[in-house]
């Protein structure tokens, strides 16, 4: 596994908490528990779906995710015309600019494909915090105006950290047993990382990590296509090669569908062997997924730590 580090950008702020009308015009909305806010275009309300605000009539979204400082220079200089290109979008444009009197990268661009559509993108610089922004439109010229989107980006704002206490209930899932890790991270408003050890940055294994992360996306209802989903999730992991599926079975469990996967494979970083588990529940319009990771000779301790969350785990509402 790669560095499970602060400097990675992680994989959807949830409930509708806050919305633009509870702000002054002109005035900062943040999502619940991040630290990034922005003045929303008109109609635009805080996503349940992600950390971020949306409009789905207009097709229109802008998601946040929160970075280290650290991270800066890296992320800038991934931002390249070729690395956008392989996820969809073709760069216009690419400007540094100056938003709440931090230093900033602002880049413009079409969105590839048939329905086609525009995006933008924004890195923030901070002295605690790099701030990422993505936004889209989808579709021909309907929705928010270029400048409309530009305006929203450009009038960030960041504050200070947030309590763990608030992030984790700021979660679309409430976990009943946490079998003994302790929260680390909240990434994007929709999943969290949790480890057991005096550790907050993981190298490989050597100490067992595990992630929650929910989607409000329709997930496949029939098992084989359940089935199919859960190997495609395991086997798009980028922190693991060589991995080799134990078990792959369905099962019914608290009125719902779940998929479960025990495989071993290698950290890509480190060469390690390690232990990977994954569990997915499936509800008829969201499902939460679970991945855990160990070295080999704990997983009879982790393997039923990490069920135990798993299975404690209840939607918000």
């Amino acid at each position: 596994m790669r560095t499970l580090s602060t400097c990675r950008p992680a994989l959807a702020a949830l409930g509708l908490i806050l919305t633009a009308g509870l702000a002054l015009a002109g005035e900062p909305v943040f999502p619940p528990a991040s630290r990034i806010g922005i003045v929303p275009p008109n109609d635009m309300v805080p996503s349940r779906r992600f950390s971020g605000f949306e409009n789905p009539e207009r097709a229109a979204g802008i998601s946040f995710v929160e970075m280290p400082a650290a991270a800066y220079p890296e992320l800038v200089t991934g931002l390249t015309d070729n690395a956008l290109k392989r996820q969809g979008m073709d760069v216009k444009s690419r400007e540094t600019v100056k938003v709440d009197g931090r230093q900033a990268l602002l880049i413009s661009g079409s969105l590839l494909g048939a329905s086609g559509g525009r995006k933008w993108v924004l890195a923030v610089k901070d002295q605690g915090l790099t701030a990422l922004l993505i936004a889209q439109v989808a579709g021909g010229s309907d929705g928010y105006s270029d400048t409309q989107m530009r305006e929203a980006l450009k009038s960030v704002s960041l504050r200070g950290p947030i309590g763990m206490d608030e992030q984790v209930s700021a979660l679309p899932f409430r976990i009943g047993d946490r079998a003994g890790f302790r929260p680390v991270r909240v990434m994007a408003g929709n999943s969290i990382l949790f480890t057991d050890g005096p550790k907050d940055t993981i190298k490989g294994a050597e100490q067992p990590v595990m992630i929650l992360a929910a989607s409000l996306q329709p997930p496949p209802q029939s098992p084989e296509r359940q089935r199919q989903f859960a190997q495609a999730a395991l086997n798009a992991n980028r922190i693991l090669k060589d991995v080799a599926i134990e078990r792959s079975e369905s099962f019914r469990l608290k009125g719902q569908d779940w998929h479960e996967i025990v495989a071993q494979a290698t950290d890509a970083a480190t060469n390690e062997r390690m232990i990977v588990t994954q569990t997915i529940r499936f509800e008829p319009d969201r499902y939460v997924r679970m991945v855990g990771m160990t070295k080999p000779d704990q997983r009879e301790a982790n393997l039923p730590r990490f069920r135990a969350v798993i299975d404690s785990v209840e939607p918000n509402p």
